[in-house]
């Protein structure tokens, strides 16, 4: 009875940490919400006066912001929405 009780125990502590880490791991409605013009413009203007969004094409803008995802600690949603946003000057 004894190791009855200490099993559930230690699957409801096991339970508990992996729905933190999944929660964790949840991208925060604040980022979601934004736009990739808004992130764009609350990100790339804190170290740098960010370029034209036409500055660039489609492919380097892949590689200008693969560079400024580790740069910056940006989230692959983040950094989807703004490469999303600049490359959607290329299109008009």
């Amino acid at each position: 009875m004894k190791f009855k009780i200490t099993f559930l125990y230690l699957f409801v502590l096991v339970l508990i940490a992996v729905t933190g880490v999944i929660n964790a791991c949840k991208t925060p409605e604040a980022i979601t919400a934004k736009s990739g013009a808004q992130l764009w413009g609350e990100n790339c203007n804190r170290c740098h006066n960010a370029p034209d969004p036409v500055t660039y094409n489609d492919d380097q803008w892949d590689v200008v912001a693969e560079h400024m995802r580790q740069k910056a600690l940006l989230t692959n949603t983040e950094i989807a929405k703004v490469r999303d946003f600049l490359k959607s000057a290329n299109k008009q």
